[in-house]
């Protein structure tokens, strides 16, 4: 087993292992694993403390912040109050000193009063009841052994878990599926209590042991399920239901959240009355022994635990399921399913789960009725994701000032309070704010925060030449004290004037079509923004209106070396090259070049011979300073691209890597990861429609994009993404079929 060992976070406690219902889908007392039947009924003193010390020292040793105990069975209110006080006087003296205890128990409510609750409020051990339905769906199983119902006094329960004193302690309802009973009933009945969550679980099965399906139907439950969905969906999702919470968040590219979805490695492990460590419980319904490690918690650590081959192989991602699942398009979020419900006696556990079926009916029936809502939109609207992008930069400046709240100081309140002061009079901060730069600089920042490398009073000089260069824009009349660096006054986006032998902190103000600087008893005045004078080099913005920025501190954030001040004459020699490549790509691909003249506000020279995209925000871009316009065409056209999809990976998951998956690319011999996938496939899109003579681009891209509709890596958004890419190129195609005269004539 490979990887890294996975430390326990969750430990199932059996505090009692007899139950006073007879549930007949019970995994404990009515499948496979009888062992209930020789160990103690409730667990000892010493059992107790024993648990306590070595989960105390299993987050002492990997630091854990937090650790949740569950309270099990059996039915572990069986234990009675001076039993559970034990446990959970033991478990928190123990491990307060070390890491916050959650303590839960689960239990069938049937004994639940307010001794338990008052017990539990005193030391916050949360409740979740298990409860199937209405009355009819949950006798079909959950009675006592002599058929009486257990529905009415459930429901007692519950009523009494809902009083005020209460409430704080309701972790939900848990509910075992049974496709013979109605799901809207059932959801209804479940929905009317109004708990704060719900788990609907299915019931375990194995392939020797299948689940019953009395219609024959391969995808029952994911149609029970589905109809579920359907109404918690209609009826504006009014609590969370964690099943369908888990589907939805990997499809959006985040973890699953429950340990019967997903790829997520088990963080679990039980304790039995006896003291022994075993696996996950579900087990029991595979055969007798299955969830057995040979530890016990007087002899072991969790540790060793953690390390068994049984444990290790549900902590592998997708190296841990079969090959059938491995090579499916929705692995990510099913993961196999649950280990237990993958057992078949001649091969173990590397098999599908028995849900197989039903699991891919419920993932693609969930994306299928929401990716509209899900997807977002900064992927098909451009608008969109220039809205996205400037929300983000103000989102890492609103992080700036939290992290600064309370220990910045005087000079950076004063300096929030003018920017503030800026905003409400012009437009002038967002347009600051809008300049890709001044995300790399926010990005600096927090980083040399966190690294301890900055100091609150130095990152509000530097938030005060941002200032200053807002009020400049906005024709505000205030001043703005600044500090130069270097005897240079950087103003962003407007340019930078030398102080020639000023020394110390300066005082900006916006005049006219200018601006004046005092520093001491000197004055130097920039009559116009635009034009160059003594001490002043303004950022250049020729006809067409993009910034040519060879000045801003934090523009060299490029894999190739950003230039310096370029002279008037190679600063026009290349602006006149930009002009030509841009006529290039306006006769060619008229829709990209319109988006990328749109987008790209500021083109940085570079150094070297690609285009570069950078540590930036949206609209940046760097192209090498030389190359004719057909060459800067195709480095536009490139960088462009690569740019957009950086952009969009800022503000949208477009896929997961939480599987060591990879895949053939069309262009290379190795496999890739999804990431690189994507990312070529994007380019040659755009690429076969400029150029599609001089490499095979649109084959490229098309077996690219194959490729990635069977990714099991994509999220909603970025499957959304790659069907845009495949009528892109469609389009291209059409395009040139025709009109082949449209592609000639370029550099």
């Amino acid at each position: 087993m490979t990887g890294p060992l996975v430390p326990f976070r969750e430990i199932v406690l059996k505090v009692h292992s007899r139950c006073d219902l007879a549930c007949d889908h019970c995994y404990v007392y009515e499948h496979a694993d009888q062992s209930w039947r020789t160990r103690p009924r409730a667990i000892s003193d010493e059992a107790i403390s024993r648990t306590a010390l070595r989960l105390a020292e299993h987050a002492e040793k990997h630091a854990l912040p937090s650790v949740s105990v569950i309270l099990h069975g059996g039915e572990p209110l069986l234990a009675g109050p001076a039993r559970l006080r034990r446990v959970c006087e033991e478990l928190t003296r123990t491990l307060a000193p070390r890491t916050a205890l959650d303590l839960r128990i689960h239990t069938n409510g049937l004994q639940l009063g307010p001794r338990y609750l008052d017990l539990f409020d005193e030391y916050g051990v949360r409740v979740g009841i298990s409860l199937d339905g209405d009355k009819a769906a949950n006798d079909r199983h959950r009675r006592f052994a002599d058929g009486r119902s257990s529905h009415p006094l459930v429901l007692r329960a519950v009523a009494l878990l809902h009083q005020d004193r209460y409430r704080h302690l309701d972790l939900g309802l848990l509910c075992t599926i049974d496709v013979a009973n109605d799901p809207v009933a059932v959801y209804e009945a479940l929905a009317a209590l109004e708990p704060p969550r719900i788990d609907f679980l299915l019931p375990h099965a194995t392939w020797e042991d299948p689940p019953p399906r009395p219609d024959g139907s391969p995808t029952a439950y994911a149609d029970w399920i589905l109809a579920v969905f359907d109404r918690w969906n209609d009826e504006g999702r009014p609590m969370p239901v964690r099943l369908f919470d888990s589907v939805l968040s990997t499809l959006s590219g985040g973890p699953s959240l429950t340990e019967s979805l997903g790829l997520a490695p088990t963080d679990l492990v039980v304790v039995e009355t006896d003291g022994t460590l075993e696996q996950v419980d579900s087990l029991k319904s595979a055969y007798e022994g299955a969830a057995a490690t040979g530890f016990d918690v007087f002899r072991h650590s969790l540790d060793e635990v953690a390390a068994h081959p049984g444990v290790r192989v549900r902590q592998l991602g997708l190296a841990g399921v079969g090959d059938t699942c491995r090579r499916c398009p929705v692995v990510r979020s099913c993961g196999g399913g649950l280990y237990t419900h993958r057992y078949r006696a001649d091969n173990g556990f590397g098999n599908p789960s028995v849900y197989c079926t039903d699991l891919e009916a419920l993932i693609r029936g969930i994306e299928d009725r929401t990716a509209a809502q899900t997807a977002s939109p900064a992927v098909t609207d451009p608008a969109a994701l220039a809205a996205d992008q400037h929300d983000l930069t103000r989102v890492l400046l609103a992080e700036l000032h939290s992290e600064l709240a309370g220990r910045g100081g005087e000079p950076w309140a004063e300096a929030w309070e003018l920017a503030g002061a800026v905003e409400r009079r012009s437009d002038g901060l967002d347009e600051v704010l809008a300049h890709p730069y001044t995300r790399t600089w926010l990005l600096d920042c927090l980083d040399a925060l966190r690294e301890d490398r900055a100091t609150a009073p130095g990152l509000a000089r530097q938030l005060s030449r941002y200032v200053a260069a807002a009020a400049v824009r906005g024709r505000v009349d205030t001043a703005v004290r600044v500090a130069p660096a270097g005897g240079t006054l950087h103003l962003p986006t407007l340019g930078a004037l030398s102080l020639g032998g000023a020394r110390g902190p300066a005082e900006v103000r916006a005049t006219g079509d200018g601006f004046l600087v005092r520093t001491g008893s000197a004055e130097q005045r920039v009559e116009r923004l635009g034009e160059e004078s003594p001490g002043w080099r303004p950022v250049r913005r020729p006809a067409a209106g993009r910034a040519l920025d060879d000045l801003d501190p934090y523009r060299d954030r490029f894999p190739a070396p950003a230039t310096g001040r370029l002279t008037a004459g190679a600063a026009a020699d290349w602006s006149g090259r930009l002009d030509g490549a841009w006529r290039l790509l306006r006769g060619a691909v008229p829709d990209q070049a319109a988006e990328a003249a749109a987008h790209l506000t500021t083109l940085t020279p570079l150094t070297g011979t690609a285009p570069g995209v950078g540590r930036h925000g949206y609209g940046a871009l760097g192209l090498p300073l030389r190359g004719d316009a057909g060459t800067l065409a195709r480095a536009l056209l490139r960088g462009f691209r690569r740019a957009k999809l950086r952009a969009l990976l800022d503000v949208t998951d477009l896929y997961a890597q939480d599987g060591a998956w990879s895949h053939p690319a069309p262009w290379q011999e190795a496999p890739v990861p999804v990431s690189a996938l994507l990312a070529g496939a994007y380019e040659r899109t755009g690429l076969a429609a400029y150029e599609p003579g001089r490499v095979p681009y649109a084959d490229q891209a098309e077996r690219a994009l194959d490729r990635l509709e069977g990714a099991a890596e994509l999220t909603v958004s970025g499957k959304v993404l790659v069907a845009a890419l495949r009528k892109e190129l469609l389009r291209s195609r059409q395009c040139r079929s025709r009109s082949p005269s449209a592609m000639l004539g370029r550099g």
